[in-house]
């Protein structure tokens, strides 16, 4: 293995001038530090991680933690792209990423102790049951930490704009002529409290009456729930003519029961979905859905993790929104 001492003898400098070039110090001349740098690579060199660890007292090791309550991993595409742009934004800064789990079969048998067995410099908490006491515990470590779409008191916290999104979306289709509405949210996380929060804020500013009957829950990203909940609405006396479904991917399901119970979309019934995902966009009718910004939130999370570990005593807890937008499909017709 290639060594600083071996690239010092070869270029006839000193080891600390070869560690000062590597590692980006203003304190060399840029054609010595040129020099060095086109000779390392010549020779192979690659930097020992265990060695700018004890240097630094950093691993360069972000965790996430993505507790995926319905095991759809990565085929959840919004999850998969936001984690995406995570990972693109970590490399960039030098750090490398690994899943937190709490495996019992080995050494750990919490993510706390997953977390100090794999040495990470922070965590983000991409996907969890916030309310569940190995994740608290993970919060409250001391660690540094970035939650997405919870917040906990004093912690870096990035944030869809799950209130606003769907506010517009009542105000889209209020504007098509519905005022019969519906919605199928999904179980029960901070994310759709707060965009139910919005459904009901939009409807009472609107003047819009929303009986017990017209709301529906399922599990997010699961379309035979989403199946079930909509065939009692069709089955419903007096049923609404548009229905909200807790994401574009159950919307699947919702669409299915629609079209057993006789009815087509938009022609009977107009239905929005949520999240924007690329099966919204392809699908006949396409999906009028809000599209979420996972480049935005996956970026903005790595950047303020990092933050929180570079800058330990100047970076303060933030509580960062990032706003979406409508995409006009075609599953809203204009009532008279």
């Amino acid at each position: 293995m290639v060594s600083m001492k071996d690239i010092a003898l070869r270029c006839g400098v000193s080891v600390a001038t070869v560690s000062k070039a590597i590692n980006g110090q203003q304190d060399i001349g840029d054609t010595t530090r040129k020099r060095i740098l086109s000779e390392a690579k010549k020779m192979g060199y690659t930097p020992n991680s265990a060695a700018r660890a004890l240097k630094t007292n950093r691993t360069y090791n972000l965790g996430i933690l993505f507790q995926d309550l319905q095991n759809s991993g990565f085929m959840h595409e919004y999850f998969a792209s936001m984690l995406n742009y995570f990972r693109i934004e970590a490399e960039q800064r030098g750090y490398d990423i690994c899943f937190i789990n709490n495996n019992t079969d080995l050494q750990y048998s919490s993510y706390l102790q997953h977390v100090r067995y794999r040495g990470v410099d922070g965590i983000a908490i991409i996907c969890a049951d916030f309310k569940d006491p190995p994740v608290q515990e993970l919060v409250y470590s001391g660690l540094p930490v970035v939650t997405l779409d919870h917040t906990f008191n004093n912690r870096t916290a990035v944030l869809s704009d799950n209130t606003e999104g769907i506010i517009s979306l009542v105000r889209y289709v209020y504007e098509k002529g519905h005022r019969k509405i519906g919605y199928i949210h999904g179980n029960d996380t901070a994310v759709t409290e707060s965009r139910l929060t919005g459904f009901y804020k939009a409807c009472e500013e609107l003047g819009i009456q929303v009986p017990d009957t017209w709301i529906g829950e399922c599990e997010y990203h699961e379309p035979n729930g989403c199946y079930e909940a909509t065939k009692k609405m069709m089955a419903l006396k007096d049923r609404p003519d548009c229905i909200f479904f807790p994401d574009d991917y159950a919307y699947i399901g919702g669409a299915k029961a629609i079209q057993e119970a006789g009815l087509s979309i938009p022609g009977d019934i107009s239905v929005v979905g949520y999240d924007g995902i690329h099966m919204a966009k392809i699908v006949s009718p396409r999906l009028t859905t809000w599209e979420q910004n996972t480049e935005e939130l996956g970026k903005i999370a790595a950047d303020k993790l990092i933050e929180r570990i570079e800058k330990p005593r100047s970076a303060l807890p933030e509580h960062i929104v990032v706003h979406g937008h409508l995409l006009e499909g075609e599953t809203v017709r204009q009532l008279a």
